[in-house]
């Protein structure tokens, strides 16, 4: 059953009202939700795996247990053990001319947060806002991805079971809803999917003026530098493409690799893509295309490549029945340029070109010549030049010698910049995003400002010279 656009508003204002009954949640009040949290994710591990798989075709529960519901109980098991020491005020020093005054910050719940979740990775891309929602001490309202239905469904119902309807939330439905959802008078507005769709919910949102935080994708390179161990450099970026089939907005989109070693790739990739996915054509642990139209996007873009020059090489063999219809196999791209449509769109699928450089500081100038991406990885040992690449470039993230993992870090902000996104969030900078940090001035109860009173005479000018020269 899908959400009508009239529902939102009544079940935006349900939320509201309970935030302003309550307004500032004690820890305990927030640890408890954190728990019903941490329990509708155990008990429902089962059920949210099988409706994640049937929604995709073939999503290997080992799949979804690792890169769903890991990082969702890890965050809000982070959430529970630091939660009570992020709420407490922050004491700040007053300036020098106001002592012995005092100074202090005060976090304090935004109120409503609205999470707008994609397809791709549906479980964690709700809980882990919503975690950092609720350890804030908001109330939350979610939009779900029309995209996974059977799952969207699900969380909505198991949310509703678990939750009252003035904690938490949760909408289906289709872009009509998503427009009308994005248009609603958050406190904060959190949402994660295309940068395209991205600017329209900026646009709904500034009609209220509510903060938005976009974690967008873009174009992530992964850097195979002079000195990395090549070995583990294909594996690990074979890894992070493979994984839900590249549909993964940190993905690594491109390879930009010294010239000589584009052959050794393709040997390595095809070796590692048989080692960890046996008969690969056919196998029940790698994940399919979520729908037909991903399908044919994935490969258009692929077929667009090799008609305007490219050479693809398959990862792997198709599958000798056609159990999976939508089972696209891994392919590797050569001779690709700047003006194939694979090279200006982000992938988001099992596609992966090689682009060569002749010097380290080529491809760092080829990173610098494009947008922002959301995430950079780079392969090397030399430390000198693993400084130079970070200094030089800029991405929402990095993981050296390795792929995906910097997301995973509770103690590392999440976010894109500039065409990849906006703001951050995960553990205590999620924490902080959605929340205000109140300034609060206590001014003492024997102080100066008096003698700074008009009528400006003679020991206002005396007073004012003192600040104006130690101030």
């Amino acid at each position: 059953m899908t959400d009508s656009t009239t529902d939102l508003s009544q079940r935006l204002q349900i939320l509201r009202t309970a935030q302003r009954a309550e307004p500032m949640p004690d820890w305990p009040a927030r640890a408890a939700r954190l728990r019903t949290l941490e329990k509708m994710l155990l008990e429902q591990r089962e059920a949210f795996a099988l409706a994640i798989n049937a929604d995709f075709g073939c999503r290997p529960r080992e799949e979804t247990d690792l890169l769903e519901l890991f990082p969702s109980l890890s965050a809000v098991r982070h959430a529970l053990g630091h939660g009570r020491r992020w709420m407490k005020p922050r004491r700040r020093l007053a300036g020098l001319a106001f002592l012995p005054a005092r100074t202090e910050l005060r976090p304090q719940p935004l109120g409503v947060i609205g999470i707008i979740v994609p397809w791709n990775y549906p479980l964690y891309l709700a809980v882990g806002p919503l975690v950092d929602a609720l350890v804030a001490g908001n109330r939350a309202m979610l939009k779900m991805s029309e995209f996974t239905p059977r799952f969207s469904a699900l969380f909505a119902e198991q949310v509703a079971r678990y939750f009252q309807p003035d904690e938490v939330a949760v909408v289906t439905g289709d872009a009509t809803v998503a427009q009308a959802f994005s248009a609603l008078p958050f406190d904060h507005l959190l949402f994660t999917g295309s940068t395209a769709v991205g600017h329209h919910v900026m646009r709904a949102a500034s009609a209220n003026l509510t903060p938005v935080t976009l974690e967008l994708g873009g174009k992530s390179p992964a850097i195979i530098g002079p000195g990395a161990r090549f070995e583990h450099a294909v594996e690990r970026i074979l890894f992070g493409k493979l994984v839900n089939a590249g549909q993964t907005c940190i993905a690594p989109d491109y390879v930009l690799l010294p010239r000589a070693q584009v052959a050794d790739f393709v040997a390595a990739a095809r070796a590692t893509a048989g080692r960890l996915y046996p008969k690969l054509g056919e196998n029940e642990q790698y994940t399919t295309i979520v729908s037909d139209r991903q399908y044919q996007r994935i490969a258009a873009l692929r077929d667009g490549a090799v008609a305007a020059g490219a050479r693809a090489v398959a990862l792997g063999d198709e599958a000798t029945g056609n159990t999976q219809p939508r089972r696209l196999l891994p392919v590797l791209l050569t001779g690709v340029n700047d003006t194939m449509s694979v090279m200006q769109e982000e992938i988001f699928g099992p596609l992966l070109p090689l682009v060569p450089y002749d010097s380290l500081d080529e491809a760092i100038a080829y990173v610098a010549a494009h947008p922002h991406p959301l995430a950079l990885y780079l392969f090397e040992q030399d430390q000198a030049l693993i400084d130079r690449v970070l200094t030089r470039t800029v991405a929402g993230g990095v993981s050296l010698n390795d792929t995906l993992f910097h997301i995973a870090q509770h103690g590392l902000p999440f976010g894109g910049v500039g065409a990849s996104g906006m703001g951050g969030y995960h553990g205590e900078a999620g924490f902080h995003t959605f929340s205000h940090l109140k300034p609060v001035f206590r001014q003492a109860r024997f102080n100066g400002v008096g003698l700074l009173n008009p009528p400006y005479g003679a020991r206002f000018k005396r007073m004012l010279g003192l600040l104006l020269k130690r101030g």
